[in-house]
């Protein structure tokens, strides 16, 4: 007989089915066991397996293992007070996959700070050494950005694929000391968010697109964080034009920011002069010089005056037609890798590794189950050898 858990608070128990929305009833059916054992696991008179622990948090409350163990339900900011760069109109559609990204973003935030015992390793945090406001000068703050994460344009123009340089961006971000996670959201019209922290600042990408648009995220992302705010992004930028006039100027300077980041005026300027005609092949070479959308590049040349509002839309329409799904697929333990980092799979297997950590531990802070942590470490090993 599989034993109980010990170490379970009831009120957590609850607050997670509670949170969820979910009857004692619905969770009964879920794990098909009788509604007085699941009442009996809420009052304390008895607890969970492991594996039912595991179904309950990863299959029906979506939260981190971690945290079924915690003295108290932890704290919860309703996201209309976290985050300011969304109207309260779309705050409200946000769906449950993208509520839960925000929950896990928190809970890995909680496990560095845990892993890390506080204090943030990196010798040189450029959130502490760059701190922007929205009425910055967006070539002067950029610059200053580049300089920080000292990679060259040439460097950059030097990359073969917009995967090589998505890799190298995250690498050179997690290098000054945010942590890069990422995750195909279900909701697709969102392309990232941030957390913003003292210690542990955290970006998430949606796996689901391009890596072009991905690398634009991660420094849009970026740029919120040296203003010390949280948000949520989306795709279509129409919303900015709802908020408020502060979030607004944020919202555009981070936009300003990333553009000029990844495309610096001075040389996009001098590209420009080399062009005979501004059409498809002229836009995806620049796209490609810069490994950035094809979007970001036509935007740049509107916002110069150098074509029509209605051919930039028609185009980006056309594009997004075209385009297909730039998440990762098939191999599920490659694809776990690449949502969690190899910074942060480094980290936690070197925890497990001086003995620090248990098996059940190290899954707790993977967001897997135990059987699949084997197969993370595997796939962790054979990157670093291949490095």
């Amino acid at each position: 007989m599989t034993s109980s858990v010990s170490g379970i608070q009831p009120s957590v128990l609850r607050w997670a089915r509670e949170s969820q929305g979910y009857s004692l009833e619905d969770v009964a059916i879920h794990l098909r066991r009788n509604i007085a054992e699941i009442m009996a696991w809420e009052s304390g008179d008895a607890t969970p397996t492991y594996a039912q622990l595991e179904t309950l948090a990863y299959s029906l409350y979506k939260r981190p293992l971690a945290v079924f163990f915690l003295p108290s339900p932890p704290p919860e900011m309703e996201v209309k007070q976290e985050f300011r760069t969304l109207p309260d109109f779309e705050l409200d559609q946000l769906a449950t996959d993208t509520r839960y990204q925000i929950r896990l973003a928190h809970a890995h935030q909680i496990s560095l700070r845990e892993l890390n015992e506080g204090v943030n390793p990196t010798p040189h945090k450029i959130f502490w050494d760059i701190q922007l406001s929205e009425k910055d000068n967006v070539q002067k703050a950029a610059a200053s950005v580049r300089q920080y994460l000292e990679i060259s344009l040439a460097v950059q123009s030097a990359w073969n694929t917009s995967d090589e340089a998505l890799k190298a961006w995250r690498n050179a971000v997690e290098g000054v000391g945010i942590f890069v996670f990422k995750h195909s959201f279900k909701q697709k019209s969102i392309s990232g968010f941030c957390l913003a922290d003292e210690e542990f600042p955290v970006i998430y990408l949606n796996n689901s697109t391009a890596k072009t648009r991905q690398i634009f995220s991660l420094f849009h992302e970026l740029a919120h964080l040296l203003l010390k705010v949280n948000a949520i992004s989306k795709f279509d930028n129409s919303y900015i034009q709802h908020l408020p006039q502060r979030e607004k100027r944020i919202e555009q300077f981070c936009n300003a920011l990333a553009a000029e980041f990844l495309m610096p005026s001075a040389d996009f300027s001098i590209q420009l002069e080399l062009l005979t005609e501004i059409n498809d092949p002229s836009i995806h070479a620049l796209a490609r010089r810069y490994h950035v959308s094809r979007e970001a590049v036509l935007r740049r040349i509107l916002d110069r005056g150098l074509v029509q509002q209605t051919y930039y839309e028609t185009k980006v329409k056309q594009w997004a037609e075209e385009s297909g799904n730039g998440g990762s697929g098939g191999d599920y333990y490659a694809t776990q890798s690449t949502y969690l980092g190899e910074r942060y799979l480094q980290l936690v297997f070197s925890k497990h590794y001086q003995g620090r950590l248990t098996l059940e531990q190290v899954a707790d802070y993977l967001s897997v189950r135990a059987k699949s942590v084997a197969g993370l470490e595997e796939m962790m090993l054979r990157k670093t050898v291949s490095a």
